[in-house]
C-alpha cells in the first residue's frame, strides 16, 4: 500500500512539473521573441523603437502585477485554467494588432500584449504551492522562464530568417509579423499544457499538515500579512527590485550587451547560454525540498540567495581586475548569480514563510507584491535607458550593465541579511488559519 502511494505521488509530481514547465515555457513565446529584433530600420526615425517597445510591454506587464495582487490571491482552482487560456488569447491578439497597426501606434499593442501575460505566473504557481514537493515543482516552473528567454529569441530569429528567405519579406515586415507568428507556433502546445495543469489534484492531507492549507485571501488577510511582516517582506521586496532590474535587463538586451562585450552571437547561442544557467539554478534551488524543517529550509534559501549575489559580484570583479572573461561565459556566470536568488524567492522563501507562520495566505499574493515592486523599478530603468540611445554606444552600455550588476549584488547581500535576521525567530505556529 505504501509503495503504491509513493508511486502515485511520484507520478503526480512529474505530471505537475511537466504541466507547469510547459505552460509557462509556451507563455514566453507570446512575450519574448520580439526582443531579438533590431527594429532599427528607417521607419523608426530618430527614436529608439526597440527600447520603446520593450518599455511599453514591460509597463503593461508591471500594471498586470499590481492587478494580480488581488486576482491571483482570490482566484479558485477551478477558474485558473480558463483564465490562463483567456489571457494568452488576449496577448496573441495584441501581437496580431502589432503587425497590422501602423507606426508609431503599434507601440500601444505591446502594452496590450504585456497586460494579460503578467498574471499567468501566479495562476500556474497556485497549482504547485502548499505541497511537500513544492520547491522541486516550483524549480521546474522557474526553469521554464530561464530557458524560455533564450529559446524565444532563437525562435524569433528563425522566424525572421525563414520569412525573409522563403517568403521574400523585407526586414520591416519580418520583424513586425515575427512576434505573432512565433506565438502561433505554440497555441496548441499551451492548450495541452493547460489541460495537464487542470488535472493536477489538490494537496494531500500530509501536504497540508507539513505546509499549511492554502486558501483564497480576502482584503483583510492581505493587509494583516503585510503589517505583521513588514520589515522582512520589505527587505525581500527591495532585493527583488534589484534582481528584477538586472535579470530583465540581461534578458531583454542580451544581444546588445554581448555585442558590446565583443561577441558575435548566433541565434542558437541565446538558448545555449540560458540552458546552462537553467541547469545550475534548478538543481541548487530544488535541493530545498530535501529539508523538511520549514525554518531551516527558509534560512537555506537565504544562503542560496547570498551565494548567487556573491557569484555575480565576484564574476564582475574578476573580469575587471584579474582576467577578462569571454562574453558568453561572463553572461552565464552573471545569469546564474542573478537567477539563484530570483528562483529561491519563487520556490522556497515565500512557500516556507507561510508554512512557518500558518497564516491564511498564499504564495501568489506574496509573489505579486514583490513582482509589482520589481517591475516598477525595471520600468524606470528601461525608460532611462531609452533617453541614452544615441549618446551611449553598445560597448559603454555593456560596461554600465556590469557596474550596476556589481552594485546591485552588493546591496542585495545586505538586504538578504536583514530578511534572514527578521525571519530567523519564526517558529512553527500552532494557531489555526483564521
Amino acid at each position: 500500500m505504501n509503495s503504491t502511494r509513493v508511486r502515485s505521488e511520484w507520478f503526480i509530481n512529474v505530471w505537475a512539473m511537466l504541466a507547469a514547465f510547459g505552460t509557462y515555457f509556451c507563455m514566453y513565446m507570446f512575450r519574448k521573441p520580439f526582443t531579438v529584433g533590431s527594429f532599427d530600420y528607417s521607419e523608426a526615425g530618430d527614436w529608439d523603437q526597440k527600447g520603446t517597445l520593450i518599455a511599453a510591454q514591460v509597463i503593461g506587464y508591471m500594471v498586470s502585477k499590481f492587478i494580480g495582487i488581488r486576482i491571483v490571491s482570490e482566484v479558485s482552482r477551478a477558474q485558473r485554467g480558463w483564465a490562463i487560456l483567456g489571457l494568452i488569447l488576449l496577448a496573441h491578439t495584441a501581437l496580431l494588432l502589432f503587425a497590422l497597426v501602423p507606426s508609431p501606434y503599434h507601440v500601444g499593442c505591446m502594452f496590450l500584449n504585456g497586460l494579460p501575460l503578467g498574471i499567468v505566473f501566479g495562476l500556474v504557481l497556485g497549482n504547485l504551492e502548499g505541497r511537500q514537493s513544492t520547491e522541486a515543482l516550483a524549480a521546474g516552473l522557474c526553469a521554464s522562464f530561464i530557458l524560455a528567454g533564450g529559446v524565444a529569441k532563437t525562435v524569433g530569429q528563425r522566424v525572421i530568417d525563414y520569412t525573409m528567405t522563403h517568403w521574400g519579406w523585407g526586414i520591416s515586415d519580418a520583424e513586425r509579423w515575427m512576434p505573432f507568428l512565433s506565438g502561433g507556433l505554440f497555441l496548441c502546445p499551451i492548450m495541452f499544457c493547460v489541460w495537464m495543469l487542470s488535472r493536477i489534484p489538490p494537496p494531500s492531507q500530509q501536504d497540508i499538515d507539513a505546509r499549511s492549507l492554502r486558501e483564497p485571501m480576502g482584503s483583510e488577510d492581505r493587509w494583516r500579512v503585510l503589517r505583521t511582516y513588514a520589515v522582512g517582506l520589505g527587505a525581500i521586496a527591495g532585493t527583488y527590485l534589484l534582481m528584477s532590474i538586472l535579470r530583465s535587463f540581461r534578458d531583454d538586451f542580451a544581444p546588445e550587451i554581448l555585442r558590446g562585450l565583443g561577441a558575435n552571437v548566433k541565434a542558437q547561442a541565446y538558448a545555449n547560454i540560458d540552458f546552462v544557467v537553467m541547469c545550475l539554478v534548478t538543481i541548487a534551488n530544488g535541493a530545498a525540498v530535501l529539508i523538511r524543517d520549514n525554518l531551516k529550509a527558509l534560512q537555506f534559501s537565504f544562503g542560496v540567495s547570498m551565494l548567487g549575489f556573491a557569484t555575480t559580484l565576484t564574476t564582475v570583479m574578476i573580469h575587471w581586475y584579474v582576467q577578462p572573461i569571454p562574453p558568453t561565459q561572463l553572461m552565464v556566470a552573471i545569469g546564474a548569480g542573478l537567477y539563484l536568488p530570483y528562483v529561491a524567492v519563487h520556490t522556497t522563501v515565500f512557500e516556507r514563510i507561510i508554512a512557518c507562520t500558518r497564516d491564511r495566505a498564499n504564495v501568489g499574493f506574496l509573489m505579486y507584491v514583490a513582482d509589482s515592486v520589481g517591475y516598477l523599478g525595471y520600468v524606470a530603468v528601461v525608460l532611462m535607458k531609452n533617453q541614452l540611445i544615441g549618446v551611449v554606444d553598445e560597448g559603454m552600455f555593456a560596461m554600465w550593465f556590469l557596474k550596476i550588476s556589481a552594485i546591485g549584488a552588493a546591496l542585495s547581500i545586505g538586504l538578504i541579511a536583514v530578511a534572514s535576521i527578521r525571519f530567523r525567530s519564526l517558529s512553527i505556529a500552532t494557531k489555526s488559519s483564521t
